[in-house]
């Protein structure tokens, strides 16, 4: 897929709370390096030549530039401003991805373990079908809480976990983000959903976690 221009928006606008640190999660420093670090790595390992846009808080861009220079992190990134909810990081990170790119990834910056073919096979469908995310089975039994107060067990075979990056055809996505933000779109494939476009689901790795709470650091 060398022929096809592609980019990703890594969206990194933790702030740590759930951590009980004063660092942002995206900021932990993960196997002698910030995790953040390491999520970039995978895209650019995958395609040095794809743009990689990172979108971080405003109050976060000048910590996130001496980190680079105190690690000696050289991968080119541009930076975009976050905004005040997922929809509008995203949006703004969108408008930094440069007009040639065909394919827009949008990956969180606390999953650094997502596996190159995973990566590779979500932009492989998006070029076919438009949009893509990976996905792992459920596990766990799950119950419906329902609206008398009880619950109930679904059928676990009907649902998948959702991990990132969520890959889209730029135009689509470009497209999907022109509508107003609601409190449903919970991620970019439900921004996409909304036009009325189909999502294809491709298998994920499972130890692509969003690292959240200290466990996950383990």
């Amino acid at each position: 897929m060398s022929e096809i221009k592609k980019a990703v928006v890594i969206v990194a606008g933790g702030k740590g709370l759930r951590m009980g640190c004063d660092v942002p999660k995206q900021f932990l420093v993960v196997d002698g390096k910030p995790i953040l670090m390491h999520t970039i790595e995978r895209f650019h390992d995958y395609d040095p030549s794809m743009q990689i846009v990172v979108v971080l808080p405003k109050e976060q861009i000048d910590y996130w530039t001496a980190l680079c220079r105190d690690y000696a992190f050289d991968i080119c990134v541009d930076v975009a401003e976050g905004g005040a909810e997922r929809f509008h990081s995203v949006l703004n990170g969108l408008e930094t991805v440069h007009e040639d790119v065909q394919l827009v990834g949008v990956h969180d910056g606390v999953r650094p373990y997502v596996s190159l073919p995973v990566i590779d096979a979500c932009y492989v469908a998006a070029a076919e079908r438009g949009a893509a995310i990976p996905v792992v089975d459920v596990f766990e039994t799950l119950r419906h809480l329902t609206a008398d107060g009880g619950s109930r067990t679904v059928p676990r075979s009907e649902y998948r976990l959702v991990q990132t990056p969520q890959v889209f055809s730029a135009s689509l996505l470009r497209e999907a983000y022109m509508q107003n933000y609601t409190p449903a779109f919970t991620d970019d494939a439900s921004v996409v959903e909304a036009l009325g476009h189909e999502v294809t689901l491709v298998p994920g790795n499972r130890e692509n976690i969003k690292i959240t709470t200290r466990a996950d650091l383990k």
